[in-house]
C-alpha cells in the first residue's frame, strides 16, 4: 500500500481589483508607458495652469469694488466689478429702488421649476400652480396694480428675462413640437406638407433672422394702430424656433418604433389617439429624453440674443453695464466669468436632471 504524501500548493496572487479610483487609474491612466508620459506631461501642464489661474482668480484677485486698486500692476481678477455692477448684470434697466420685484418674481419663478421637476408634485393641481405662479410674476414685474407703479417690458432684464424666456419658450414649444412631429409622419398630404414646410424654413434660417423678423418686419404687417408687444414677439420667435427643432428630435424617436406595435394596437380597436398616448409616444419621448433636454439647453443659452433687438437679458445687460462705466469696461473677463458661471449652474443643472429622467423612463428596461 503506497502512502500518500501531502504537498502544499504555492499560494496564487491576490486578485487584483477592477474598481476604484486607483483601478480606474491604472487603466486609464498608466496602462503602459505612453499612456503614463502622456498623462504625466498633461498633468503637469493642468496643475501648473491650474495654480496659475487660483492665483489670478483668488490669491491676487480684488474683491473691493474700486476700480483704481484693479489697475494696479501685479494684482490678479477685479471681482471689484461684479460687487460694483451685480444689480445692473441681474436685473438690467430694472428701477433701482424697485428691483425687489424682479428679485421676488425670480425667486417664485425658480421655485415653480424645482417643484415642477419633483416627481412627487407630478398632480393635477400642478398646472393650476404654474397659472398662479406665471400670473404673479407678470404682476409683480409689470405692476400698474396693487399699487406697484409700471414698469414697462422694455425695461425688463438680466436673469429675470433671461429665466421668463427660457421657461415659457420650453413649455409652449414642447406641445407644438410634438404637434408637428406627428404631423410630419401624418398619411393626411395637407398636414404633412404644411409640418414639413414649416420645418424647414425655420431650420434654414439662423435664429437672429427669426429674432429680427419678429421685432422689426412682423409690425409691418400689422393693422394701423395695431402693436403687440417687443417681448411677446421675442417669445413667440423663439418658441416657433426651439419648436421646429424639437419637432425633429421628437420625429427621431417616432421612427424608432417598430410598425408592428402600432398594427397590433389596431388589430385591438385602439384608435389613431389612443395609440399614440398609450403605446408610441410613451416610449420615443423616453428614447429621446437626452436630445429633448440637450435642445431645453441650448434654448436657455439662445435668450441672449435677444439683446439684438433691444431686449437686454443676462449677456445684455452685463454689456450695458460695463459700456456705460469706462472705469469698468476693461475688466469684462471677469464680468464674464460671472455670468459664464450662471449660464453653467443651469446647464449643469438641467444635465443632470436629464439623467435622471433618463433613468427613470429606462427602469423597465433594466436587467
Amino acid at each position: 500500500m503506497t502512502a500518500t504524501v501531502f504537498q502544499s500548493i504555492e499560494a496564487r496572487p491576490a486578485p487584483v481589483r477592477t474598481d476604484g479610483l486607483v483601478a480606474w487609474s491604472r487603466a486609464n491612466l498608466f496602462a503602459d508607458w505612453k499612456t503614463s508620459l502622456a498623462t504625466v506631461l498633461i498633468g503637469s501642464f493642468l496643475i501648473w495652469y491650474g495654480l496659475q489661474a487660483l492665483s489670478w482668480g483668488l490669491l491676487r484677485a480684488v474683491w473691493s469694488p474700486t476700480a483704481d486698486l484693479c489697475r494696479v500692476e501685479g494684482v490678479g481678477a477685479c471681482w471689484g466689478v461684479v460687487v460694483e455692477k451685480y444689480r445692473l448684470i441681474l436685473f438690467g434697466r430694472y428701477p433701482f429702488e424697485q428691483q425687489w420685484r424682479p428679485l421676488v418674481a425670480t425667486v417664485l419663478m425658480l421655485s415653480l421649476l424645482i417643484v415642477s421637476c419633483i416627481r412627487y408634485f407630478w398632480k393635477p393641481w400642478l398646472a393650476v400652480l404654474w397659472v398662479i405662479v406665471l400670473s404673479l410674476f407678470f404682476t409683480i414685474m409689470y405692476g400698474n396694480t396693487l399699487g406697484l407703479s409700471k414698469v414697462e417690458t422694455d425695461r425688463w432684464g438680466g436673469l429675470p428675462l433671461t429665466i421668463l424666456l427660457a421657461t415659457l419658450s420650453i413649455a409652449m414649444a414642447f406641445p407644438i413640437a410634438l404637434l408637428v412631429a406627428l404631423g410630419r409622419r401624418s398619411n393626411l398630404p395637407a398636414i404633412k406638407t404644411f409640418c414639413t414646410v414649416y420645418v424647414e424654413l425655420i431650420r434654414g434660417v439662423p435664429l437672429i433672422s427669426v429674432l429680427f423678423m419678429a421685432s422689426f418686419m412682423f409690425p409691418l404687417f400689422m393693422p394701423h394702430g395695431v402693436t403687440i408687444d417687443v417681448l411677446i414677439r421675442v417669445l413667440a420667435g423663439i418658441t416657433l424656433f426651439a419648436a421646429a427643432y424639437m419637432a425633429e428630435v421628437i420625429r427621431g424617436g417616432l421612427q424608432a418604433i417598430p410598425k408592428g406595435q402600432i398594427e397590433a394596437a389596431a388589430t385591438l380597436g385602439l384608435s389613431y389617439w389612443q395609440t399614440q398616448r398609450k403605446i408610441v409616444l410613451p416610449q420615443a419621448l423616453a428614447m429621446v429624453v437626452p436630445g429633448i433636454m440637450n435642445n431645453f439647453i441650448s434654448i436657455f443659452k439662445d435668450t441672449s440674443l435677444v439683446t439684438i433687438v433691444s431686449l437686454y437679458e443676462l449677456t445684455g445687460a452685463m454689456s450695458l453695464a460695463l459700456n456705460s462705466d469706462a472705469d469698468w469696461r476693461p475688466f469684462k473677463i471677469e464680468a464674464y466669468l460671472f455670468i459664464a458661471a450662471i449660464y453653467f449652474v443651469f446647464c449643469f443643472a438641467m444635465s443632470r436632471y436629464s439623467l435622471w429622467v433618463e433613468k427613470q423612463v429606462n427602469k423597465g428596461k433594466a436587467r
